[in-house]
């Protein structure tokens, strides 16, 4: 078995991709220590954001539970009704991202009250020169793998100004124990035959791969997609039940006739009875018609349980695949190619 070769992970995954991710836990029990802004008189939130850096707030909005309007926005500019009642939280690993300095210009002209999230770069100049309440990423890590420490400095913001629940920031840190003793499961050191991460692996390699979740655990679903593109370089697109029902159900029923894909599904009981039943009738009406799915069960008692288990499972089923991918999973070279030619 080739993920059962420790000399040949090491020697793909020569950033040590997992070794970041098995120490994920820790990030959930960081305090960033940065004093609760002044800010007054909030009717919305809205962080702009990409990939990596917009997904914790995706987490956020499923299961932080915000007590006022909040949207992410993945664009230049924003909404029409960003103005001075908004909370606008610029968010950038890089702190270079260009859309998301294009968004905080327009935030600043509008009179937002604003934060910045970043582990440097022009946002983190931008908040030092203009005095925007400043959450530091530690860095050293790709922007894929330090969300948690973006879902932790979300909370910590948002909870003492009542934007999200009371006991949201204590529950994030004391799920970091619960974590790493889940991680342990699906280390390299595990063989195949008792590592269900890697057995899932076997099932996806050479297929674009479709991911479906129920609106609670879509925030890892979503994540699992991140990581297949950028992990293991690899085609993979995400939905979700009940809106799959209305479209792409249908488009499963003909063409094309060969299907190489490979079909996730993350099935999760904390999700609506309907949803789970829309589970079980798809795939009944749709039996011959698509791959039989690879169903994932998330494990835990909370739904915080079930997402940080989800996402931490995919993130490792991601870098197997890289690794049987013949890739380190680290780089990202075609994503900074890209910027380049942008910037010329």
């Amino acid at each position: 078995m080739m993920l059962d070769d420790l000399k040949l992970i090491h020697d793909r995954d020569a950033d040590d991709a997992l070794g970041v991710v098995e120490k994920q836990w820790q990030q959930l029990k960081h305090s960033f220590e940065v004093p609760v802004p002044d800010f007054s008189g909030i009717s919305n939130i809205v962080l702009a954001g990409m990939g990596g850096s917009a997904w914790p707030a995706v987490y956020l909005q499923s299961w932080g539970s915000p007590t006022v309007p909040f949207e992410i926005v993945r664009d230049y500019s924003l909404p029409a009704y960003v103005g001075k009642d908004t909370l606008f939280i610029s968010s950038s690993y890089s702190g270079n991202t260009e859309e998301t300095l294009s968004a905080l210009d327009d935030a600043e002209a509008r009179g937002a009250q604003i934060v910045v999230i970043a582990a440097g770069g022009k946002l983190a100049e931008r908040a030092k020169t203009t005095g925007h309440t400043y959450y530091e990423i530690p860095g050293g890590i790709q922007p894929r793998m330090s969300s948690f420490y973006f879902l932790v400095a979300m909370a910590e913001l948002l909870e003492p100004l009542g934007l999200i629940p009371k006991g949201k920031l204590a529950e994030l840190n004391a799920a970091g124990d619960w974590l790493k003793d889940q991680l342990a499961l699906w280390k390299p050191e595990i063989p195949t035959a008792d590592n269900p991460a890697k057995q899932l692996t076997l099932e996806l390699i050479g297929k674009s791969i479709v991911v479906y979740s129920g609106p609670k655990l879509f925030p890892a679903a979503n994540k699992f997609k991140i990581c297949l593109n950028e992990n293991a370089k690899n085609v993979a697109w995400v939905n979700q039940y009940p809106e799959f029902n209305h479209n792409e159900f249908i488009g499963w029923s003909s063409h094309p006739v060969d299907k190489p894909y490979a079909v996730v599904e993350i099935r999760s009981n904390l999700e609506h009875p309907r949803v789970q039943k829309r589970f079980e009738v798809s795939e009944r009406l749709l039996s011959g018609k698509r791959p039989a799915p690879e169903v994932i069960t998330p494990q835990g008692e909370t739904h915080l349980q079930q997402l940080l288990w989800t996402s931490n499972f995919c993130d490792f089923v991601s870098l197997y695949v890289a690794i049987l991918n013949g890739l380190n999973p680290t780089p990202v070279e075609l994503v900074e190619k890209l910027k380049q030619l942008l910037n010329d």
